[in-house]
């Protein structure tokens, strides 16, 4: 059984909703990302999204397109971002996700990459920019390292696909909220309970929501529809700005609110 699934249940056997954060791998440098994912950890996030940058990231919004930025101008690369996610997970047992593009990992190699990732200490991919049709390598290669190929689904999914997308799911399945990029929204005007409830007629892995969800309320609202929600931007923007502990007090925050 997957870790990431075993998390999100185990979290909803407590009469609770799950906490995904999301932070760049390398922004503002390596040392800083270790400190920043222990935080994260400790202020009550359930599972750990780091996100590789790239110099194209076509589903990111403004703000993390410059986290990207300021991590490539950093050096930031692959290997060293998994070293750093290997030398955390000596000190936390919360799952680690990988949230990349392909180009990324095909210039890696897809098996070392597989390979590295897996004995690094993450449990999870996700790749924006890889439909179904082409996922089949890079999810046989993940199952064989014990990572779960995450899918992710839009309003815009038909429900054919949602249907195809769902048998191939692992972990769970990440529930865009908006069409769009990344970023905070004042309001996320999607119908979020008739997109999950079609995801349910497909799938019993927990369902996480995410872009535009910035802070408790908005947090709150999403979460009743779904196990987990997932917060990036937010959390990026302060780490950018070098508000370390107000990015941990937003998570502490947000996660009192899914309690």
């Amino acid at each position: 059984m997957s870790i990431i699934t075993n998390r999100l249940r185990a979290v909803r056997e407590r009469g609770e909703k799950g906490l995904i954060t999301y932070m760049t791998g390398g922004d503002p440098d390596m040392y800083s990302c270790r400190k920043i994912m222990l935080d994260m950890a400790q202020a009550g996030a359930d599972i750990i999204e780091v996100g590789l940058p790239f110099s194209d990231p076509v589903a990111d919004g403004p703000v993390i397109q410059a986290a990207s930025q300021r991590a490539l101008s950093a050096g930031a690369a692959v290997g060293p971002i998994l070293q750093m996610i290997s030398s955390v997970s000596q000190n936390t047992d919360v799952p680690v996700v990988i949230m990349t593009y392909f180009n990324p990992i095909m210039q890696f190699g897809l098996e070392e990459f597989c390979r590295q990732a897996g004995t690094s200490g993450v449990n999870g991919i996700i790749v924006p920019d890889l439909p179904l049709e082409e996922s089949s390598i890079l999810r046989d290669l993940a199952d064989k390292y014990h990572l779960d190929l995450i899918p992710m689904v839009a309003p815009t999914t038909t429900e054919e696909r949602l249907q195809a997308i769902c048998t191939y799911a692992r972990g769970f399945v990440y529930c865009v909220s908006v069409a769009g990029v990344t970023g905070v929204r004042e309001q996320i005007k999607t119908d979020l309970d008739a997109l999950t409830s079609k995801i349910r007629r497909y799938t019993d892995l927990p369902i996480a929501i995410g872009f535009g969800i910035s802070g408790p309320d908005s947090a709150r609202e999403a979460a009743s529809h779904c196990d987990a929600i997932i917060v990036g931007s937010a959390l990026v923007e302060l780490i950018g700005q070098q508000k370390y502990q107000e990015m941990a007090a937003l998570v502490s925050t947000i996660k009192s609110a899914l309690r």
